[in-house]
């Protein structure tokens, strides 16, 4: 088992250098290699809208004008119709919306596209459909749409009663995302959920986008997690039907762990850790030197790390590193965790898939050792790393990736 001593690293590492950060992950890994690492084994038809025609000045502009619609539901239910009825005011650059709204009391939704953003290069969403802890007049639980981009340019909401949920009515709410906000149908949308895989990719593969699930935090839904834990806070409670304490009808799954596939498999592993400047490094790197890796958005996170901070992190060798590494990348890696009753390490990825990423033998030590890093990650706020290279004792990485234990939003 590796030794996990989580002390500085070995060498000296000046902060300009991106060759010191390889060499500080090898020469931990190194160390603990030397005191006895384990081995471990289409189309739906769709067309912009005519004032989103971006190859002219005027219209370019009038598609990125800000559009912020804070609809207000003014009067309870009394209308069994699907389709509330709107009266629009003009406010400058953008509108106001007020709604009636045939089921629930006076929630609030949102058509928001960021003026100074070319809606042409938002290319990824971000999407939630669930129900919401409120009730209607029928005593049923509301259910809701949620769609943004990474960075909130884009903002969509839109609530449904529960007896129209399918693949239907996601299609049409994705479409009219489009049509209300002057922007293309988006390549990807990436979604968290795995209850609603059915729903979701059936909607988005008739309308020719490809569906993504994952809870990767830099590349799925970090933002969209952040604007959820907003909307509870100052949506959802607020509401005369909110109700306190009422679980998520559709909680984040955490299934039992499978066996690894030997793809995935490495040859030799240890724990290792890095000051916080080293792994901005890493990080700052990829794209210049590696081919495989993420990233996380820290300043979105809110997340402040002193540069001196130890970030612990999983080294693993391979002599087929590339190949390894290109298969991670394609996984949507999440994070990785220790079960010290099973002694082993846990890697998450996707939205709802756990594998036996490695084993070490069980005893006093080890165990020891095992806890010490999961107290190092969650002293870290979370954060932590996994490395690829073709060698402990080497100084490059073939891949880097920057995880982190993210909890799941309130609804």
């Amino acid at each position: 088992m590796a030794t996990l001593g989580f002390q500085p690293p070995t060498r000296t590492r000046p902060k300009s250098s991106h060759q010191s950060s390889h060499a500080a992950v090898a020469a931990v890994a190194a160390a603990a290699v030397n005191n006895n690492s384990v081995f471990f084994r289409n189309g739906f038809p769709y067309s912009l809208p005519s004032n989103a025609n971006t190859n002219s000045t005027n219209s370019s502009n009038d598609a990125r004008r800000k559009r912020r619609y804070m609809i207000q539901f003014l009067h309870p239910p009394n209308s069994s119709s699907i389709s509330p009825s709107i009266a629009e005011e003009e406010e400058g650059g953008g509108g106001k919306k007020v709604v009636v709204d045939p089921w629930s009391g006076e929630e609030e939704e949102v058509r928001f596209l960021e003026e100074e953003v070319d809606p042409v290069s938002i290319s990824e969403w971000e999407l939630d459909f669930c129900s919401r802890p409120i009730l209607d007049s029928r005593g049923k639980k509301i259910w809701e749409l949620v769609v943004c981009d990474s960075s909130l340019s884009l903002q969509y909401t839109k609530f449904f009663p529960n007896n129209v949920i399918n693949s239907v009515t996601l299609r049409d709410a994705i479409a009219d995302v489009c049509n209300s906000l002057g922007v293309p149908l988006p390549d990807k949308i990436r979604y968290f959920r795995s209850q609603m895989q059915t729903i979701i990719t059936k909607a988005c593969n008739e309308l020719g986008i490809k569906p993504v699930p994952s809870k990767r935090v830099s590349r799925s839904c970090i933002s969209l997690f952040l604007w959820l834990e907003e909307r509870y806070e100052t949506v959802y409670t607020c509401h005369p039907g909110f109700q306190k304490g009422s679980k998520p009808l559709l909680s984040l799954d955490n299934p039992f762990p499978m066996e690894l596939p030997e793809n995935l498999f490495g040859d030799k592993w240890a724990f290792v850790q890095l000051p916080f400047s080293a792994v901005q490094e890493e990080v700052s790197s990829l794209e210049s030197r590696y081919a495989f890796g993420g990233s996380l958005d820290l300043d979105l996170l809110g997340i402040e790390i002193e540069d001196r901070t130890l970030i612990p992190g999983l080294a693993v060798a391979s002599s087929r590193a590339k190949p390894l590494a290109a298969w991670m990348n394609g996984l949507e890696v999440c994070s990785l965790e220790v079960d010290v009753n099973r002694a082993c390490l846990i890697l998450s990825v996707g939205v709802s898939t756990r594998y036996i990423y490695a084993t070490y033998k069980k005893n006093a030590a080890t165990t020891r050792e095992a806890e010490a890093w999961e107290e190092a990650k969650k002293a870290s706020g979370g954060l932590h790393f996994l490395a690829i290279q073709e060698s402990l004792d080497l100084d490059d990485c073939v891949g880097f990736w920057l995880l982190l234990d993210l909890p799941p939003p309130p609804v």
